[in-house]
């Protein structure tokens, strides 16, 4: 914390300004006493002159005058092409006319986040949450992957043996096995908005980096060695694995009822 008299906030600035304007000291003098430099209490000294009590506030750095700055008609169709078509600096340059690092000055300029912080259906902000315990909300869903035969699939026979390994269409929570299982465990089911994957955005995001690390990382000759390799991935990504939405931690880290924790 900054103490409430430190030289270089507002009333820290006030001593010296009075020490010049209103008892008379010489301002080499007042600097040496408070301990600025001659140019800065004079500075303040001639605020407090002219200003008062409200001179003594922090000023923008902004200069008065930009004439190199973008103009206005330009910097309106910036921000009117990204809210219709929600495309990025080099593509909002590229109809605009101007450099991509300008875009994107005029973007940050008005507070506008990048489109990985968008939802891309709504252009809406994405809403980040994390629950207070783990365990207590859990997203799930189905991903389906073609079975592997011995020998290999079409990764590496090819494209028409592949087709063979297709897997069969049909919903995954089907009958009562669902809805029974949730009342058995006290589980309140909370089911997303049909078609909109952004609802259930976290595990649509594990679904592509287990596509990415795991099912598409190698070509695999059976599922019996794709199986024993999940096994070694999924221990990488709970225990090892940087993840970059809680700063580069491990998910076994934030978990605090591992066993041997005792928490």
């Amino acid at each position: 914390m900054i103490h409430r008299n430190a030289p270089l906030i507002e009333t820290g600035r006030l001593r010296p300004a009075r020490c010049v304007v209103d008892d008379g000291w010489p301002v080499r003098r007042a600097a040496e006493r408070f301990q600025v430099s001659h140019t800065t209490a004079a500075r303040w000294a001639t605020r407090y002159r002219t200003l008062g009590v409200a001179g003594m506030s922090d000023r923008s750095s902004r200069p008065h005058h930009q004439p190199a700055r973008t103009p206005t008609a330009v910097e309106e169709q910036v921000l009117r092409l990204r809210r219709e078509h929600r495309i990025g600096p080099l593509r909002l340059a590229a109809r605009c006319g101007i450099a991509a690092s300008t875009a994107h000055r005029i973007l940050a300029r008005h507070g506008l986040p990048p489109l990985a912080a968008l939802d891309r259906a709504t252009g809406e902000p994405i809403r980040r949450y994390e629950r207070s315990r783990p365990g207590e909300l859990i997203h799930i869903d189905v991903k389906k992957l073609g079975r592997i035969p011995d020998g290999g699939g079409h990764k590496t026979l090819g494209r028409a043996e592949g087709r063979r390994n297709k897997t069969g269409s049909g919903w995954a929570y089907s009958k009562n096995t669902w809805r029974d299982t949730c009342r058995d465990l006290g589980i309140s089911p909370r089911w997303t908005q049909p078609w909109r994957p952004q609802t259930n955005g976290k595990v649509e995001r594990f679904h592509r980096t287990l596509l990415e690390e795991w099912a598409y990382q190698q070509p695999y000759t059976s599922d019996r060695q794709c199986q024993e390799a999940f096994t070694d991935w999924i221990d990488w990504y709970n225990y090892h694995r940087p993840h970059t939405g809680i700063s580069g931690q491990t998910p076994a880290s934030r978990v605090t009822n591992l066993p041997g924790q005792h928490i």
